[in-house]
């Protein structure tokens, strides 16, 4: 008998623990609503598959492909999603006060950010359950990941999109051929929209947490990370959250790993980054709550992370708790330094979601929470490079010929 490619064995609401068929097309839970995760026979994986097999594949997120959703090789839509490295920040994490400090850059998969994990296996998993219509709202770079992997399987993409997102991202999903809508407001505005579209059934919704798949290419940062520290796990993993999908993916790919014995002990606690203008999580976590209530006026130059109330709010705080995380918010003053210190410290153009993490871990390890001798995994969600008005340049203009 041949191994089997994926391992997946249905579908649960971690909520209620409804089970469904998951060779059937799902959205939320049909008895609370709440959203679905992909579960899978880790039994049987871990009887077929060693984590040394892992080693002699190809450098991609698919390597992991037993611990994902799609059923056939033949069947995964792909752009390239690489393995992004893991890189050590010395002189950086010399000036925060934490020297073991890593960055895992994002910025080098498909589309420039981390979102091309999450369309690569949503958009594989619907293609392969016959899905040829999918309807979206997006702060930007989600949005772009869809759109482009959508036109790589053939299928047609609504998306909505606040208008003051980044001008980049709208070129990104036109280019792409989607259909494209722009709303005077945030992007639970825009979510609006999209539920009004996806009403009458000629689209199906893959917004946030809205359909099961997203979530899995997500973990795969987590399963790189651990492989990559030659299957130990870091002290802390420091996230910039908004609908907290990479966090929530990142907690499964770890809970997975310990249940097939492939890492042990403690997990890294996890740290949930908002910005002070769009900080749901870090009121609900300050709280001791399981749920968020929807931010008033959300505003932060960190766009990506402008999300007022997150779908999967209970997942992200359950992360937190139950590794013994915290939830940070700091300003874009003190992240738009902190994008600059990077750059000239150790030539890395972040986002400005990933350099919210270096403010936080600055603010952490001053109020003694990280350590200095600790390993601290920070997350880069997107290239610099997406983001230019983060950077102002006064430069002079010399005339030619000028010594």
């Amino acid at each position: 008998m041949n191994p089997r490619f994926s391992h997946l064995s249905h579908l649960e609401c971690p909520e209620c623990h409804w089970t469904g068929d998951s060779a059937v097309l799902a959205g939320l839970c049909p008895v609370d609503g709440k959203p679905l995760l992909a579960r899978y026979d880790l039994e049987a994986l871990g009887a077929e598959v060693r984590r040394e097999d892992i080693a002699a594949r190809a450098s991609t997120m698919w390597r992991y492909h037993e611990l994902l959703p799609v059923q056939t090789p033949e069947a995964i839509v792909t752009l390239g999603e690489i393995v992004t490295p893991l890189l050590a920040l010395p002189r950086l994490g010399t000036e925060l006060g934490v020297p073991g400090l890593l960055l895992k850059d994002e910025g080098l998969v498909p589309t420039g950010s981390f979102k091309a994990r999450g369309a690569a296996t949503g958009i594989s998993r619907a293609a392969e359950l016959g899905v040829e219509r999918i309807a979206m709202p997006t702060n930007g770079n989600a949005g772009a990941a869809w759109a482009q992997y959508a036109a790589k399987a053939g299928i047609e993409a609504l998306i909505t999109m606040p208008a003051s997102a980044p001008d980049i991202n709208r070129k990104e999903i036109a280019v792409a051929g989607a259909r494209l809508f722009l709303v005077d407001g945030l992007i639970s505005d825009a979510g609006k929209m999209i539920a009004e579209a996806v009403a009458d059934g000629d689209w199906v919704d893959v917004a946030t947490l809205k359909e099961p798949y997203r979530i899995e290419g997500k973990k795969t940062m987590g399963l790189e990370i651990v492989e990559q520290l030659g299957w130990t796990m870091p002290d802390v993993i420091v996230y910039p959250t908004g609908g907290g999908v990479g966090l929530i993916g990142i907690h499964k790919a770890l809970l997975e790993l310990r249940e097939l014995g492939w890492v042990t002990g403690d997990l890294p606690r996890l740290v949930a980054v908002q910005s002070t203008g769009c900080a749901p999580v870090v009121k609900a976590f300050d709280a001791g709550a399981r749920a968020c209530e929807p931010w008033p006026d959300a505003q932060t130059i960190a766009f990506g992370i402008t999300v007022p109330k997150p779908l999967g709010d209970f997942l992200v705080l359950d992360g937190l708790y139950d590794t013994g995380g915290i939830a940070v918010a700091v300003t874009d003053e003190e992240l738009l330094e902190d994008l600059a210190l990077c750059a000239r410290l150790e030539g890395h153009f972040l986002s400005p979601e990933g350099a919210a993490t270096l403010t936080a871990v600055r603010h952490l390890r001053a109020d003694g929470w990280i350590a200095a001798d600790e390993r601290v995994v920070v997350l880069n969600t997107g290239s610099g490079l997406k983001y230019p008005e983060t950077v102002a340049v006064d430069v002079p203009v010399l005339a030619p010929g000028t010594p």
